[in-house]
């Protein structure tokens, strides 16, 4: 997701929801090959342009050209046409789309991380999997969620992780301190959680232990995979064509929270996916699950709040993550391809990771850069950030790319929602939601 400096929360949020509508809105044109043939030799001397679209605007736009100047004069027989390619990210499928029917698409892409198993199957991707095997590349430093999100069929790498982050456990000091209750620690289990919940929840003066989006959009799924995960559970068949989620681990998962808001009431239900975090920064709502995204409301608003990992089942304390890419594309032409793969390759190294996604707010893209002077300083800056940081060595699951994982994230989104709000038990709740999503998928 593309999070130019420390957006609003609502407005990062909106962006990873618009991103995932447009998975199911959009279709990819696959016809063809890209315009005339390019070099079939590689001559890293050859005077090379190579189109780049960033998806970044004011702050964030700067930067990247200012990186992409100093690529330049590294290289000087290489020129980086860079723009931010549309009005706005989320508008960047559509217009990929045109590009490949007209033939007219950029060597290197912003992409939501949702959007990259329907860009591999355009057929104009550029496969990168030679090259990231290589030592200096580093690509173990990446967490296996933006390594998953770039090899969105298993098949082939078509890009480098952009954007990284995770959710973490929020409490509000201020809603502990009033209940006298001891702050979370990273032990905490999800019973400890509830527990807690319910001894913050003040239903006379409109005060929850919890806030969950009830919407039915992609922040209502997401939030759910921990839960899943932590139990066992899996999202998909390892083919990636049937849904799993109705399973024990499923059941478990959402009668879990379904207790929390139907039998304790200690849940805030919240049916805009954007109120909950404001409950929270004006000490109505004692825990949320949430990003690095909220610090800067957070900070904004004075709130006095503290950051730990998820709760956690048997140790498992794995959160989510979704991970955008910098995708790239192939023309045919040996150069334009080496030399976008080396400029996304030098732009997401340490290095420059630092003076990019670090420096406007986003998390470090490598577990290298965790002990670095930037992310010290934004850690300073935004108490909690470095939680963030540590918490990507809970990532161990990708969510979905696959073209079919918006129906089902549509289909769940909707079983956890009538649930919570105590419409429905959730086994057969999520058995019917599998049923539809499967369909779905095999359309």
């Amino acid at each position: 997701m593309s999070f130019p400096l420390r957006t609003s929360t609502k407005a990062r949020r909106a962006i990873r929801l618009t991103g995932l509508i447009a998975v199911a809105s959009v279709a990819v044109a696959l016809a063809g090959c890209s315009g005339s043939q390019g070099s079939t030799t590689l001559d890293t001397k050859a005077k090379v342009k190579i189109e780049v679209w960033s998806g970044q605007v004011d702050a964030a736009q700067t930067a990247i050209e200012g990186l992409a100047k100093e690529f330049e004069k590294a290289h000087p027989n290489v020129t980086v046409d860079l723009s931010p390619g549309a009005s706005s990210t989320d508008q960047l499928l559509q217009k990929l789309s045109a590009g490949f029917a007209g033939n007219q698409y950029p060597d290197m892409s912003y992409a939501f991380g949702s959007w990259a198993g329907q860009l591999e199957a355009s057929g104009r991707t550029l496969d990168i999997s030679s090259d990231v095997k290589k030592p200096a590349v580093k690509w173990d430093e990446f967490t296996a969620a933006a390594r998953g999100t770039a090899q969105p069929t298993g098949k082939k790498v078509i890009g480098f992780p952009a954007v990284v982050d995770n959710i973490g456990l929020l409490y509000n000091k201020t809603l502990f301190d009033k209940a006298g209750l001891a702050y979370p620690t990273k032990d905490w289990t999800w019973d400890d959680f509830r527990a807690a919940a319910k001894k913050l929840t003040d239903s006379a003066n409109h005060i929850y232990g919890y806030g969950y989006s009830v919407s039915g959009s992609e922040e209502t799924t997401w939030q759910f995979w921990p839960h899943l995960w932590q139990n066992g559970g899996k999202i998909l068949s390892s083919d990636g064509t049937k849904a799993e989620f109705a399973s024990p681990a499923g059941d478990d998962a959402l009668s879990f929270l379904r207790s929390m808001a139907v039998d304790d009431k200690s849940v805030y239900l919240d049916q805009t996916d954007t109120k909950f975090g404001q409950l929270f920064v004006s000490n109505r709502i004692g825990m949320i699950t949430s990003g690095p995204w909220q610090l800067s409301d957070l900070k904004i608003g004075g709130t006095k709040y503290g950051v730990v990992q998820l709760p956690g089942t048997d140790g498992d304390h794995q959160t989510v993550s979704g991970p955008d890419i910098w995708a790239l594309f192939d023309h045919k032409d040996a150069n334009r391809a080496y030399w976008t793969t080396q400029f996304a390759q030098w732009l997401t190294s340490a290095e420059q990771d630092e003076r990019f996604n670090v420096a406007v707010g986003n998390l470090p893209l490598r577990s290298s850069e965790a002990t670095s002077d930037a992310v010290k300083k934004e850690s300073a800056a935004y108490p909690g950030y470095d939680v963030f940081v540590a918490n990507s060595q809970n990532v161990k699951e990708t969510r979905p790319t696959t073209k079919g994982y918006a129906a089902l994230s549509v289909e769940i989104g909707k079983a956890i929602s009538s649930v919570l709000q105590g419409q429905g038990e959730p086994q057969a709740a999520l058995d019917k939601a599998a049923s539809a999503a499967d369909s779905q998928m095999s359309k």
